[in-house]
């Protein structure tokens, strides 16, 4: 089945063969600046559709070839982006393909961080079964249980602990208990202050 992507302002249809053959010129040593222009283009749609969770566009790209790990600009791979986003279905596609569980963005995020974040247990799920570290350090000495205690991801959280994760881990001499507290706290106390914000900010010009 054909799709269509926005690309330069304008509707561009994606079809295996097509995707196959801008891959395979990518391959060649002596490529045009056209023939790289259209790779980088294929590049960015397929982490769209990661983001979007279009499994059925990216399934033909990684046939064709597209790199499974491949990464946009901040290191997020195309399977950081579909867990981040909750698509289950792209994320077993990616994992299926041979995805690497815990490659860390440029923040030293991994895919289950992100997930323990946002809180999507499913996908916290499949991710441990594919070999995530339930104890990676994603930043700061932060694990993803961490993540999950703080912004109130008790599913997910319950997941991580059922498999393993540490509860004991502290992070600058704070337990989770302590860190969780903290975020409670921190969001009553703060709540106010985005409600005032919202009540008295300054309308922007219409052409904004």
């Amino acid at each position: 089945m054909q799709k269509m992507h926005q690309l330069g302002g304008c509707a561009t249809r994606v079809h295996p063969p097509s995707v196959s053959l801008a891959i395979s010129l990518f391959m060649k040593t002596d490529i045009t600046p056209e023939e790289e222009q259209r790779y980088a283009e294929l590049q960015a749609m397929a982490l769209d559709f990661a983001r979007h969770g279009d499994a059925a566009a990216l399934e033909p790209m990684l046939q064709a070839g597209m790199p499974v790990n491949l990464a946009d600009h901040k290191q997020n791979t195309l399977l950081m982006l579909a867990a981040y986003h909750g698509h289950e279905q792209t994320v077993h596609l990616l994992l299926e393909n041979g995805a690497r569980v815990d490659q860390r963005n440029d923040r030293q995020q991994t895919p289950l961080g992100g997930v323990a974040f946002k809180g999507h247990a499913e996908i916290a799920k499949m991710l441990i079964g594919a070999g995530a570290d339930v104890d990676a350090d994603n930043g700061n000495g932060m694990t993803p249980l961490m993540f999950a205690r703080m912004f109130g991801r008790e599913a997910v959280a319950q997941v991580l602990e059922q498999s393993g994760a540490d509860r004991q881990a502290r992070v600058r001499g704070f337990s989770l208990g302590q860190i969780a507290v903290a975020m409670r706290i921190l969001r009553v106390l703060v709540s106010p202050i985005v409600w005032l914000r919202s009540r008295f900010r300054s309308p922007k010009p219409a052409h904004v």
